[in-house]
């Protein structure tokens, strides 16, 4: 960057999204992460901290489509920069997708972002290239020949991620699937019900401002339709933690009695690990186990525990879940946990960069980690244990196969049901549970249920 920025631009939540969108680009931490530095490092206010986040996911989320749309107004470009490509993706977003700003305000900022950030001649270009979409129109779809290429451009979906999911739910799901993702993320939380009711927890958020209503997925959750939720008097006194409504489903999947000894073979950054602990009694001999491989994520589920109040029966270990057998005796537990490390293509709604960054080579190497760390804690499960496999991927490669793969060799476990609400079990088949982002607005999740029956 040869220029000097000014302060008022650095200010500006445009400039502040390209900075983040640039940071994206080049890789080492996830949007999500990026845009709370810079709500944080920029002292943003509300609702610019709101048109950041709507910014940079918007124009993530859309990305192989917003390029498409590009593409012929590029033609005789020789070369566009890297943030000037950028720069455009995020002005074309705002010109299609956001109706509170005049499009001369967007094709202005742009244009002087362009100036300052590079040169005067920069700043035509953008300006020119912007003003033609204004003037002809984006191209339209029905050009791309291809079905598949179509459809995984009107999703930006990578084409070889569009065809596994074509595969796996068909074309119009996989539509339903990608155009989801576009949508707003919503903030839920999980409120201990040993302190308070959700009524009351919703009756005493709105004191601070927040309206929130009930979870019709989770029995223990809240969704926020206004307002900041890890601001609040409940998440303070360690009442109420933010979780997705999705991942809130895991804990009592595994029927939980007070004085049972839990392993959480895979525990970081807590959130599954303190539910779990709600439902047992120190007195009676509960207690969870909670492994991360990881010393500074171990150091977080103690830290969750205590603002939680549930460390009296949360234990923390660093440990390789993949090493369980060699740390514990066999029968060690009567409930066991493995929420593996996976792919995360469930979260791509609140991390939208995930589906460009995947490769189809991870889906080898993943499920081999995955059925290391059921085959080593499977040992040390208790007969007549259970043990809930859960991931946050909606991929069958590291769900469903994994889980077949499993039960192959371990003819000692069996299949159960996983136990939900009504509104939850209209979606298992084969008694296992995929919840995909577009049947309830909720991140993707993958939940089954195995008991050891000898």
């Amino acid at each position: 960057m040869s220029n000097k920025i000014p302060k008022s631009m650095k200010k500006s939540v445009r400039y502040v999204a390209l900075h983040a969108l640039e940071r994206v680009e080049k890789g080492g931490a996830y949007s999500n992460l990026l845009i709370n530095d810079a709500i944080q490092k920029g002292k943003l206010s509300d609702k610019d901290a709101r048109l950041l986040t709507g910014l940079v996911y918007g124009t993530i989320s859309r990305q192989l489509l917003l390029d498409y749309y590009l593409s012929p107004f590029l033609k005789s470009a020789k070369k566009v920069d890297t943030w000037v490509r950028l720069l455009l993706r995020l002005s074309l977003f705002q010109l299609l997708y956001l109706d509170k700003v005049p499009d001369h305000a967007i094709l202005n900022e742009a244009t002087e972002i362009a100036k300052v950030r590079g040169n005067i001649g920069i700043g035509k270009f953008v300006n020119g290239v912007l003003r033609n979409v204004q003037r002809n129109g984006v191209p339209d779809l029905a050009a791309i020949s291809d079905p598949m290429e179509r459809l995984a451009t009107e999703i930006s979906m990578p084409l070889w991620l569009t065809q596994r999911f074509v595969q796996q739910i068909g074309t119009e799901q996989t539509r339903q699937l990608g155009l989801s993702l576009f949508e707003v993320s919503h903030v839920s939380a999980r409120v201990d019900l040993r302190s308070v009711t959700r009524e009351e927890a919703i009756a005493t958020l709105s004191e601070d401002g927040i309206e929130a209503e009930k979870s019709s997925v989770s029995p223990f959750g809240i969704v926020a339709k206004k307002g900041f939720l890890a601001g609040s008097q409940l998440f303070h006194y360690g009442v109420l933690t933010v979780q997705d409504e999705s991942s809130m489903l895991v804990a009592p999947a595994l029927q939980v009695e007070k004085e049972m000894k839990v392993l959480d073979a895979c525990a970081a950054p807590g959130g599954k690990t303190t539910h779990i602990a709600t439902f047992l009694d120190a007195a009676a001999g509960g207690k969870v186990t909670a492994l991360d491989i990881h010393r500074q994520k171990v150091q977080l589920i103690k830290d969750n525990a205590a603002r939680l109040r549930v460390e009296d029966v949360v234990t923390t270990q660093q440990l390789d879940a993949r090493e369980a057998h060699e740390e514990f005796a066999p029968a060690s537990f009567d409930r066991i946990l493995v929420d593996a490390p996976c792919s995360g293509l469930g979260l791509m709604r609140r991390k939208p960069d995930i589906k460009y960054q995947k490769q189809a080579s991870d889906f080898t190497r993943l499920p081999m980690i995955q059925r290391e760390i059921l085959d080593s804690v499977a040992q040390t499960l208790k007969p007549g244990g259970l043990l809930v496999y859960s991931t946050c991927t909606i991929l069958k490669e590291e769900n469903q196969d994994v889980v077949e793969s499993f039960l192959q060799d371990h003819p000692e476990f069996k299949l159960v049901p996983v136990v939900a609400n009504e509104l939850i079990t209209s979606k298992l088949v084969n008694d296992m549970l995929t919840l995909y982002p577009q049947d309830f607005m909720t991140d993707g999740f993958f939940i089954s249920c195995l008991k050891k029956e000898k």
